[in-house]
């Protein structure tokens, strides 16, 4: 399944947003605009329906709790809304499943997190519509939602393992060099690859031997020198590590470990590696950081052509900056999304007509869109 719709109200930078979403979506925008804000609904929905462990109370506290995820633009209703339209494909006539999520502060003593919607519609047939009269009975049932609570979404617990299988990975290099270094406490996820190589050694030999030599078919292309790489353990830690062969005079001889890798081939490494997972909905936030520009202008194809042998074609969105991604020629303009900050919060728009002809015309995302998500008075900065 994939998203094909997303409506929000007082989310965050978005007091109201109504969403389409393709295969492949691009989102493009200002610094501050909420790219990362719009991703993080999606994180939040795997956070809530994780069955080990997660759930809605959680997945608000560790946002820092409900003021932080309300729009400082909405001054009513207090609630924030969340809904998602699940399909098979991105042309179907009508989705397969919708997920609606609504939430609260009590406003009282306690000041407890209550639900003030949850709905689940499978077709046209409404499966689930809360809160109903056992809500009622005893009000502390709304502090959870059924989509994480096994024993009671049986129904649509195909929309559960979807949310749950949402994948993030921003991999920040220096916390994989020195993560036994650094040590300590790991965000929820490791959304920053600081356990990356844990995440390799947990896959099965077979799958990540066949993994690691495909990002090897790739690495050999995009980085100068390269020859091999491979996964290892230390024979005296047991800890996990990679190593890359580069060309050297001696045959032996030009072996390096992950903290010797330039920042730009661990996330190449950790970009390549996500998308072979394949799972249902894979999340890219600025995958060009650190990276050659001639490597990122082939992302947009490297994320069709690496999936085609896997067992499920993940959908993808990606939030970027980047004038190199967005000269590929491949992108399909209807996944482009342009975010747009306003005094009412952001506004979510797909490209305009005249932006479709120009691009039809021959010209490239970067030339069309991209100019128009820059702030006006940036070029004063040179003058502070």
């Amino acid at each position: 399944m994939i998203v094909t719709r997303l409506k929000l109200r007082n989310w965050r930078n978005f007091r109201e947003a109504d969403i389409v979403l393709r295969e492949r979506t691009y989102v493009l925008g200002p610094n501050a605009a909420g790219k990362s804000n719009l991703l993080d609904v999606f994180r939040f929905l795997r956070d809530v329906s994780k069955p080990e462990g997660g759930g809605l109370q959680k997945a608000v506290s560790v946002r820092g709790g409900i003021s932080k995820l309300r729009c400082l633009h909405a001054r009513r209703p207090p609630f924030v809304r969340i809904e998602v339209e699940l399909s098979h494909a991105p042309d179907d006539p009508a989705p397969a499943w919708t997920y609606a999520l609504a939430f609260q502060a009590e406003g009282k003593g306690r000041q407890r997190l209550l639900i003030t919607e949850e709905k689940v519609v499978c077709g046209s047939d409404v499966i689930l519509n809360r809160p109903h009269d056992e809500d009622r009975k005893d009000d502390a049932r709304l502090t959870q939602t059924y989509l994480e609570q096994i024993q009671v979404n049986a129904e649509f617990r195909e929309i559960a393992e979807f949310f749950s299988g949402v994948n993030y990975l921003h991999l920040v290099p220096q916390l994989l060099k020195h993560s036994d270094e650094i040590g300590g406490r790991r965000l929820e996820g490791d959304p920053f690859g600081q356990g990356f190589l844990e995440r390799l050694a947990r896959a099965q030999l077979k799958t990540r031997d066949a993994r690691l030599k495909r990002i090897q078919e790739a690495l050999v292309l995009a980085v100068p020198q390269f020859e091999g790489l491979k996964f290892i353990r230390d024979e005296a830690t047991g800890f996990p590590h990679l190593e890359a062969r580069y060309q050297h005079f001696r045959p032996n001889a030009g072996w390096q470990r992950e903290d010797q890798f330039s920042d730009g081939t661990l996330r190449l490494i950790a970009l390549l590696w996500s998308l072979l997972e394949g799972e249902e909905l894979l999340l890219l936030e600025e995958p060009e950081l650190s990276l050659n520009d001639g490597i990122v202008k082939e992302i947009p194809l490297l994320l069709d052509r690496i999936q085609r042998g896997t067992k499920r074609r993940s959908q993808i969105i990606v939030s970027t900056h980047s004038e190199a991604l967005l000269s590929n020629p491949g992108i399909d303009a209807r996944g482009v999304l342009v975010l747009e900050p306003a005094k009412e919060g952001t506004r979510v728009r797909p490209i305009t007509l005249e932006e479709r002809e120009t691009l039809e015309s021959g010209f490239s995302v970067a030339e069309v869109v991209l100019p128009k998500t820059r702030p006006a008075a940036a070029k004063d900065l040179g003058r502070l």
